[in-house]
């Protein structure tokens, strides 16, 4: 800006006029203060000098552009104003040494005095950090609000047992990844009996039905009638057996079992008995001698009783729920189809089936498969040869289950109607 010399000689008295050379020197008379004062508040009216900024990205070696002056030669030098001067050029200093050198966004924007405290240290516009924000808050309100819905909670069964040293919680996950490591090594193969030459899986069938009213008559516990089964499948697929000693067998079985499992074992006299005398007490011994050598007195195995206890669990079973699904799972012992199933799965299947023919539906938690370790799709097959199973028990010639479980002692299990609904999209 030039200041004409008519604003000049307003403002000040003739005999202190002033002297401008081409240097841009001013030379001034007595009343220079005041005559400089009156021309700043002239030059205050029209507009201060503005500051000229330049917004461009940086170059490559992040050079931050300072503000451009107006010419000073067009403008008086006071002290005043080289104080201002040297005040603009510590603050143009610190900015550039407080700049970030990132140039993410391209350009650099310089704040006002006044603006430059709140956002001294902020290197990302506000517009953006709320625009991320606003961005990231609805994925994860819409994350929490899917999980609240979709996943259901699995329960800890072992919480109220926290105080029954029985019940050993510590290591009880321990324990049952032990017992499905080692569940194959009680497996037999399911055509075992091809290697027979005088006995069939009907003779099989026959035998245990029997054994399981020999079970009941002497009170005997569920792992005692579990184990004697195994004994007698993991014998017969090594051992060959002509069909007059197949009821020795299964007696000895039963003996051993009781032996490993029952504090007041039968005495052989009383196996005898059951048998009409059919056998003597020499046979007994020596068919049992022949029994845990073939079997490498290999006695702990893991069989369907300790999975089913622990599925029940999972369940939250009572005691109706319980017996029938004892008593489904007895059924499948007694058939011979049914030894392609592993014990983990028949006892699954079995909690499956109970709890579909107690419900009236498909129900199958999230809490049972955890624990059991299969889905409600792997259980079909075999729940649906158990409720085909549960349809024919009151008939035929082998009911030894089912008259059983229509007792009082076990509230009548067998009479529930069969879960006939598992069969329409299973039929066998």
């Amino acid at each position: 800006m030039v200041i004409s010399n008519d604003n000049i000689s307003n403002a000040i008295n003739p005999t202190t006029s002033s002297f401008q050379d081409p240097m841009g020197t001013i030379k001034i008379g007595q009343n220079n203060r005041r005559a400089l004062g009156i021309i700043n508040q002239n030059m205050a009216v029209e507009g201060r000098y503005p500051c000229v900024v330049n917004k461009r990205g940086f170059s490559e070696k992040y050079e931050v552009c300072e503000k451009k002056q107006a010419d000073p030669v067009h403008r008086p030098i006071t002290r005043r104003f080289a104080a201002q001067v040297a005040s603009t050029k510590q603050t143009c200093a610190k900015s550039n040494l407080g700049v970030s050198n990132s140039n993410e966004f391209g350009q650099f924007i310089f704040i006002d005095d006044d603006e430059s405290k709140s956002t001294e240290d902020q290197s990302v516009p506000m517009s953006l950090e709320q625009t991320e924000v606003l961005h990231n808050e609805p994925d994860q309100m819409e994350e929490v609000e899917m999980e609240d819905i979709d996943e259901e909670p699995l329960l800890d069964i072992d919480s109220s047992d926290a105080n029954n040293p029985l019940a050993v919680v510590d290591y009880i996950e321990d324990l049952y990844a032990h017992y499905r490591k080692f569940e194959g090594a009680s497996c037999v193969s399911p055509n075992y009996m091809a290697e027979q030459f005088d006995i069939n899986e009907k003779m099989r069938a026959i035998l245990i039905d029997w054994l399981i009213e020999v079970h009941d008559k002497f009170d005997l516990l569920h792992e005692t009638l579990f184990l004697t089964v195994n004994l007698i499948d993991r014998f017969l697929e090594k051992q060959t057996v002509v069909r007059k000693k197949l009821q020795l067998v299964g007696l000895v079985a039963l003996l051993l079992a009781c032996k490993y499992e029952e504090v007041s074992v039968p005495v052989v006299v009383d196996l005898i008995l059951l048998s009409d005398k059919a056998y003597s007490r020499k046979e007994v011994l020596e068919m049992e001698k022949l029994m845990v050598n073939i079997l490498q007195f290999n006695m702990s195995v893991p069989t369907s009783y300790v999975f089913i206890k622990r599925f029940l669990k999972a369940a939250q079973a009572d005691k109706k729920l319980e017996l029938l699904a004892f008593f489904l799972v007895e059924l499948s012992l007694v058939e011979y189809e049914m030894l392609k199933f592993p014990p983990s799965l028949l006892a699954a299947a079995a909690v499956y089936t109970a709890q579909c023919t107690v419900y009236g539906v498909k129900q199958w938690s999230k809490t049972c498969e955890w624990h059991s370790n299969y889905s409600e799709d792997q259980l079909l097959e075999c729940s649906s040869s158990m409720v085909d199973f549960h349809k024919k028990a009151g008939t035929g010639k082998l009911t030894g289950v089912y008259r059983k479980y229509c007792s009082s002692k076990f509230i009548y299990a067998a009479k529930y109607e069969p879960a006939s609904f598992l069969l329409e999209n299973n039929p066998l």
